[in-house]
């Protein structure tokens, strides 16, 4: 596993619970909006923390925190991620999996094998301008909507969100998305804050009031729509 960052405690990344973030380096996409790209751009070495470091650290917080969110970069690339969500399940803690859905067949077996407890796919956008925004010219979205379907057959508490940018998103795009996902559990509405770690520097988020009005775009395909962050 590379590990890239640990965050000890978020009340925002798991709904619900108290939680910790571990960060893993590498991801497949490049989306020129990530506020991680120091962590997408970490597909080698050996990262910033160890296992054994983050392993004692979850042992001195049991009792303490309900669940450990695994983020990235994109953590369904590292080869050996079902032993280390197993690790992490033993010492009694939920996981919540944060993943660009990518990778199906991996998602889907993790949950088989009962190590992911919550899993949130990121929709970059409308299927249309899916392999612009992920910043890739692989067509990954037969993909995408694999793993989109699989969450919507309800066999793991999930959730989607897209992270609004101006210069990509638009309304027309959140009906295309709102279609896509129609009946999902829920999903939320992110603004793009630029962290000045971008792959691609000059970008906006939007308005409260756009927000809002694209979350009531997509709230008569998805009744629980919840705009984050703001």
């Amino acid at each position: 596993m590379i590990l890239s960052g640990l965050q000890k405690m978020t009340l925002l990344d798991y709904p619900g619970k108290i939680a910790a973030t571990v960060f893993t380096g590498g991801c497949n996409f490049r989306c020129p909006f990530c506020h991680n790209a120091s962590l997408v751009l970490e597909a080698n070495g050996a990262g910033k923390l160890t296992q054994e470091e983050f392993f004692r650290f979850l042992e001195e917080r049991r009792g303490l925190l309900d669940g450990v969110c695994v983020t990235g970069g994109e953590p369904l690339l590292q080869e050996d991620i079902a032993a280390f969500l197993a690790k992490i399940k033993a010492l009694g803690f939920l996981v919540k999996l944060d993943t660009n859905g990518s990778f199906p067949t991996v998602l889907e077996a993790l949950v088989g094998a009962g190590l992911v407890d919550y899993a949130a796919v990121d929709v970059k956008n409308s299927p249309a301008k899916y392999a612009e925004t992920a910043g890739t010219g692989e067509d990954v979205l037969p993909r995408v909507r694999e793993s989109v379907a699989f969450l919507l057959s309800g066999q793991v508490d999930y959730e989607f969100r897209t992270t609004v940018v101006k210069e990509f998103h638009t309304g027309e795009d959140f009906v295309a998305i709102g279609e896509w996902i129609r009946g999902a559990r829920r999903y939320f509405l992110q603004n793009f804050v630029d962290s000045g770690n971008l792959i691609r520097p000059g970008l906006h988020g939007v308005g409260k009031e756009e927000l809002e009005a694209f979350a009531d775009v997509v709230r008569p395909y998805v009744p629980s729509v919840q705009i984050r962050g703001v």
